[in-house]
């Protein structure tokens, strides 16, 4: 038979069982613990590179459409003749406005290529909802691109070389001018065709984000039909 215990008996101090001894108080005073290092989220240069990547993609398009410009240019652009009398070189038609009609089609044209960009560029990243990479690189490669047009097209134009041109047709020839801007403002006229566009498109139908609750409604996650939010 087992030993038999009194009843009440206060439990034995001498006792090494585990199970009956408290657990111990924490120490007030002892120093905090530290919350384990969170994990290193990406680098500035990690989240800069994706945005990197579509500014030079939509710059890259931009030259591409700038090239086809510059054949656009040349091809509709009104010419200007000139004949050799002698040893003077004259307009065949002195108030012709073949030289401001130049700049009204590379106008029109870098309207149409402003549109064209920037309406590609938005279908393209609509889904990740544009950014200031579109907007950068349209206004780049649209500046970059208006000049390559206009410097591409007067090389594939009519040479610029009047002396050496009237020395081969002689006198009495008939050759055309090379085309020219009066006026270096067109230039500007696709990236700011570019932006406005863009601008109009993203305000219209972009990506919009949710709108955070008023201030006097329910918390999110929250059921507002709960006692506690009734006022």
């Amino acid at each position: 038979m087992g030993p038999v215990t009194v009843p009440n008996t206060p439990p034995d101090p001498a006792r090494t069982d585990l199970q009956a001894v408290p657990d111990a108080a924490p120490d007030p005073f002892a120093p905090p613990q530290e919350a384990p290092p969170a994990a290193p989220g990406p680098s500035p240069v990690q989240r800069l590179l994706p945005e990197v990547r579509v500014g030079a993609g939509v710059v890259v398009a931009c030259l591409l459409v700038g090239l086809a410009l510059a054949g656009l240019w040349v091809w509709l652009a009104p010419k200007v003749p000139l004949v050799v009398d002698g040893d003077r070189i004259l307009y065949v038609d002195p108030e012709g406005e073949q030289r401001a009609g130049a700049d009204a089609v590379f106008v029109l044209l870098g309207l149409g290529a402003g549109i064209l960009t920037a309406l590609g560029a938005f279908l393209v990243t609509r889904r990740r909802g544009g950014g200031i990479a579109v907007a950068l690189g349209l206004a780049v490669g649209g500046l970059l691109g208006s000049v390559g047009a206009w410097r591409i097209g007067r090389w594939l134009g009519p040479s610029d070389d009047l002396i050496g041109e009237a020395r081969r047709v002689g006198s009495g020839g008939h050759f055309e001018a090379s085309i020219d801007l009066g006026a270096l403002g067109a230039l500007l006229v696709w990236p700011m065709a570019a932006m406005v566009v863009l601008l109009a498109l993203s305000a219209a139908f972009g990506k919009r984000e949710e709108d955070p609750p008023p201030y006097w409604g329910a918390p999110a996650g929250a059921d507002p039909a709960e006692p506690g939010d009734r006022v």
